[in-house]
């Protein structure tokens, strides 16, 4: 069983959290569900509704997956000193790290995506590409795979970047009882990205 701790904080994007984590919840064998955050009590969403963390960074470090969504919130967190120890010391003992939307933009800036590709919502591209001059930014894609970072452009694309790294875990047979299970129509084309010449990027 992989253990996941998918990092809250406030302004988090609510689908970034909870579409990903209805996915590999479904599978209970397979996954543990655990939200961190910087600190204990509701953390308010983006959206404003809150949900209250397992635990917080001072205490749990070794995570078999990290996950980072995005929202409003990483403006913020971006020069959250000790929180971007944590995403990096958490990294490093992690055997996949995956990314929602500007979530990309806390790993960067951790350094932790220094050398791979990724890709980010493209709204807000230019500003998450500056958080990692080091990163190779991919601006046309829904998600990106590069080695055991998995990194997705904007929200929705968090539940179809689930089911590829399900897939990859898993196999694909998984991923597709998964998606049938949630009624999901999967966009499986990791290059299926309308949004990047929407906003210019391509």
């Amino acid at each position: 069983m992989r253990r996941i701790g998918a990092l809250i904080f406030p302004g988090f994007e609510l689908l970034d959290v909870f579409g990903p984590m209805e996915m590999f919840g479904l599978m209970t064998d397979d996954f543990d569900l655990q939200l961190v955050s910087e600190r204990t009590g509701p953390i308010a969403s983006n959206q404003s509704l809150s949900a209250y963390p397992d635990s917080t960074i001072d205490t749990v470090t070794n995570y078999d997956i990290l996950f980072v969504p995005g929202g409003a919130g990483t403006r913020r967190e971006v020069t959250n000193e000790p929180l971007l120890q944590w995403i990096s010391e958490t990294a490093e003992n992690a055997e996949y790290i995956i990314s929602v939307c500007t979530g990309s933009a806390l790993l960067a800036k951790a350094g932790v995506l220094d050398g791979y590709r990724a890709t980010t919502n493209k709204a807000a591209f230019k500003w998450v590409s500056e958080q990692g001059p080091k990163v190779e930014w991919v601006k046309q894609a829904r998600w990106v795979e590069d080695r055991n970072r998995i990194t997705s452009s904007g929200v929705s694309a968090g539940m179809d970047m689930t089911l590829g790294a399900i897939s990859l875990m898993h196999g694909t047979e998984t991923a597709e009882n998964v998606a049938r299970w949630c009624e999901y129509t999967w966009h499986r084309e990791k290059g299926h990205d309308p949004f990047a010449k929407i906003h210019g990027l391509v």
